[in-house]
């Protein structure tokens, strides 16, 4: 038995033959939703907004039994609809087989692995196959029916995807160019600005050898972009445009950068299955399919995020996850303001713009890039994230977002969707699969509803509760809610000005923390002061705690255990911190931890295992941020110093140089710790004034060797030289001073064979000092001094290209590109210096930086 549901619901038998149509169109509706899930429990409820939607009629109860009833007596033999106290539940024999959008998803998605596995011709067949499933427009027949805009549109999304990886695949391979020509035509008549088709179709036209006609194609495509979004075509669509121009061949792939676009910031994975929003996320994904800005509004505890993250996952296209929950300072949520710049920088770092960002930075790596930014916990700094996402979607065509907040951004164009408790059908649902997740056999309880009640419906609360089953009863939750019931109805009825996770949320937060022990709430609220979550090393140094008292929080559902971090749901966290009788201590063991971590990764910055440091600092960097803030002065400039190798590496200087500008303002400045001061200075981002004063004279009268190796060369590139500086007697400072000797040779003494020798012999000293050492940076530095002395410098430029890529550095990237591309303009290639520049400009764009 077949059940088509790509195209006019139908009913096949083993053999073909078609079986009489199901019943009427409310009938045919039911059969499609219960399809959809073959296999699977549907609530009544979302069984009702499925066929009824937001008016369903008097009785719904019965006249959903009278449609299940008129259901069972067209079914054939072997099929069947079977009721339990959670929902219906349609039997087929193997549904991933015997429903056509299932077995399309499976062998889609089959298709799609192989292709990126390296297999086109096992991709190609996967993929021909699941197209071939396809007869006409998804659930067609049955379009009246409330569910089908949704899950039409997630039907035909996937569709689109299947179609381009089929094409993909069938280039590689060298397939039917005629078929597959014709195919993406049709497809893109129906689809003009989707660029990845029409670029596969541009690739199949060169590939036959038509290349105007895919120059025309190219144009067209502009200029409806140009018309319809005011956007010019996206990088990867240019290269092909390029490619064609220079008569490449249609299956060869576009030149990718050096520094490859960092990987988007991940959509969190839950660890649980998604309960109790089916009507909301088909409503959420086509509001966002078809709206630029949607707010998910409601209470805390509501699962905003984790719907927007349901919803995002399901949508096609690259999509980018930013967490304003750390933005805001310690304790309640209005408690304190973030910092100037602090929700540029956070949608810089989900970006992938390196060097800080800035709104310029962040509209240079948006243009012409289609792309959806969920945009998590905006009530921290509403009108800071208002401002930002208007000027971004204004400025970017390309650009959707999707956010959630405790109250709309308050922008024009803006739509909204509210989001409160679950019904108490899907509050009870949630309550029991969690609870049977803790409790294994557990199916219900009489005082499961009650229990949901008193908690508001709110998915947070309900999931909190369920997880206390591993120590307590239904009736002792219950009983014990019940002495609270005051202490939640004035929470919610209380002053409206009040922030809702105060009126609601704070009343869960209060009773699952009044569940803890002693111990365990004093060691919550110390691990309020980590941002970005903790490893066990951190936690027992700053908080004083082992691994047991640890896993207790995780099974009480305040922390959550996950690639080797423990990390606390940031409404926890916020709450935890008020209870925090004494802050300093904890703040300023934080501080030391995250300081001594910080020197220590100083010296390994310079040697052979660079890039496992970077890792490591890379996952506390929010940690090693707000220790800048928890420290004493003397100690933050330590601190500022320990980190200079790092931020210069990692090219995140502007991200830190408002709360490094913070500590100057605290300081006292002293000799004793004068390149440290300077340091600070340095990464505040001054260039003149009187801290940049002070701290050169400091430099100026120093008469032992600096402490931190970068202190000279920093200063110099970015104030100016000061003389007399003396570095220390380590290899890497060595290895420094002879880069330094040898700039400084060719920049005083006049050019000639003598001069260049000399240069020369000083860099190759250096190079094969820091190749001892393995340091990367410091071998592309001298190998770029080398180049330009070398009379063949290509070799030399590619491997500083290499090795700053492996780095993450964008800014020497592009310099060397530019380079190169000069030396290849000498050499009589142009082919070759257009495509480094045309790299260098991507590698700009994509980390934000302005073009040259």
């Amino acid at each position: 038995m077949i059940f088509r549901l790509l195209g006019p619901l139908t009913l096949t038998g083993a053999a073909g033959a078609p079986i009489a149509a199901a019943g009427g169109p409310k009938v045919r509706a039911l059969l499609a939703r219960l399809l959809l899930d073959a296999g699977r429990t549907v609530p009544v409820d979302r069984l009702v907004d499925g066929l009824y939607g937001e008016e369903p009629p008097a009785g719904t109860q019965g006249a959903l039994q009278a449609q299940v009833s008129r259901l069972r007596r067209v079914l054939p033999p072997g099929v069947a609809v079977e009721f339990s106290p959670a929902g219906y539940r349609l039997t087929v024999g193997d549904p991933a087989a015997d429903v056509d959008a299932l077995r399309f998803e499976t062998l889609a998605g089959e298709g799609a692995r192989a292709g990126a596995a390296g297999d086109p011709v096992r991709a190609a067949g996967l993929l021909r196959e699941a197209l071939g499933l396809w007869r006409g427009p998804a659930l067609s027949d049955v379009r009246d029916a409330p569910f089908v805009a949704g899950q039409a549109a997630r039907l035909e999304g996937l569709r689109l995807d299947a179609v381009e990886e089929w094409a993909a695949a069938e280039l590689a391979t060298g397939g039917d160019l005629s078929f597959l020509m014709r195919e993406l035509e049709r497809s893109a008549r129906e689809h003009p600005l989707r660029e990845r088709l029409r670029g596969l179709h541009m690739r199949a036209l060169g590939a036959a050898g038509r290349q105007a006609e895919a120059l025309g194609v190219y144009e067209e495509v502009r200029a409806a972009l140009a018309e319809e979004l005011g956007a010019d075509p996206s990088p990867e669509l240019s290269a092909v445009h390029l490619e064609l121009l220079r008569g490449g061949a249609g299956t060869a792939l576009p030149v990718p950068p050096l520094i490859k676009a960092p990987p988007p910031v991940p959509l969190p994975s839950p660890l649980t299955e998604f309960v109790g929003r089916e009507r909301e996320r088909e409503r959420l994904a086509s509001l966002v399919t078809a709206a630029r800005l949607v707010t998910l509004v409601g209470p805390g505890g509501a699962g905003k995020t984790r719907l927007a993250l349901e919803v995002g996952a399901g949508l096609p296209g690259e999509v980018r996850f930013v967490d304003l929950g750390a933005v805001a300072g310690t304790g309640s949520v209005r408690a304190s303001v973030a910092g100037p710049g602090e929700v540029t920088e956070a949608f810089a770092a989900a970006l992938g713009v390196r060097g800080g960002g800035d709104e310029v930075r962040l509209v240079t790596a948006l243009a012409g890039r289609p792309v959806l930014l969920v945009v998590d916990n905006c009530e921290h700094v509403v009108d800071e994230t208002a401002v930002l996402v208007r000027r971004l979607l204004v400025a970017c065509p390309g650009l959707r977002v999707l956010a959630t907040s405790r109250e709309a951004l308050g922008i024009t164009g803006e739509s909204l969707l509210p989001l409160g408790a679950l019904t108490p059908g899907a509050a009870e649902e949630l309550f029991v699969r969690r609870a049977a997740a803790v409790r294994p056999g557990f199916t219900g309880h009489a005082r499961v509803a009650e229990l949901c009640a008193g908690l508001d419906g709110l998915p947070l609360a309900v999931e909190l509760a369920a997880a206390r089953l591993r120590s307590l009863s239904v009736d002792e939750l219950a009983d014990g809610l019940g002495e609270r019931l005051e202490r939640f109805e004035l929470l919610s009825r209380g002053d409206r000005t009040a922030p809702e996770r105060h009126r609601t949320l704070r009343a869960v937060v209060e009773w699952s923390w009044s569940l803890l022990e002693p111990g365990e709430r004093e060691l919550a609220a110390r691990f309020s002061v980590f941002r970005g979550g903790a490893t066990p090393e951190a936690v027992a140094r700053v908080c004083g705690a082992g691994t047991g008292p640890l896993a207790s929080l995780v099974e009480k559902s305040l922390l959550e255990a996950r690639d080797g971090r423990y990390r606390m749901l940031e409404t926890i966290r916020a709450y935890a911190a008020g209870q925090l009788a004494d802050e300093a201590p904890v703040a300023a063991a934080h501080h030391t931890y995250y300081r001594e971590l910080a020197e220590a990764a100083d010296p390994e910055l310079r040697g052979s295992a660079q890039l496992e440091w970077l890792a490591r600092l890379d996952a506390e960097d929010a940690n090693l941020r707000a220790a800048l803030r928890g420290g004493g002065p003397e100690d933050g400039l330590r601190l500022v110093a320990a980190l200079t190798p790092y931020w210069w590496l990692r090219g995140l200087r502007g991200r830190v140089a408002a709360p490094v500008a913070e500590l100057l303002d605290r300081v006292v400045p002293t000799a004793e710790l004068g390149e440290e001061y300077a340091l600070c200075v340095l990464a505040a981002g001054l260039r003149e004034g009187e801290h940049v004063e002070r701290a050169g004279g400091f430099l100026a009268s120093r008469t032992t060797p600096l402490r931190q190796p970068y202190t000279a060369f920093l200063w110099s590139t970015s104030v100016g030289p000061v003389e007399g500086l003396r570095l220390g007697d380590d290899l890497w400072s060595r290895s420094l001073a002879l880069v330094g000797r040898a700039v400084l040779t060719t920049a005083t003494a006049d050019d000639g064979e003598d001069v260049r020798a000399a240069a020369e012999a000083l860099l190759t000293e250096a190079l094969a000092g820091f190749r001892a050492l393995g340091d990367r940076w410091g071998t592309a530095t001298a190998l770029e001094g080398l180049a330009a002395l070398s009379p063949d410098p290509l070799p030399l430029l590619a491997e500083a290209l290499d090795l700053f890529s492996s780095l993450g550095v964008a800014e020497d990237v592009v310099d060397l590109l530019h380079r190169r591309a000069t030396v290849h303009d000498t050499a009589g290639d142009p082919a070759a210096a257009a495509s480094d520049r045309t790299r260098a400009a991507d590698t700009a764009r994509r980390a934000g930086l302005p073009p040259r």
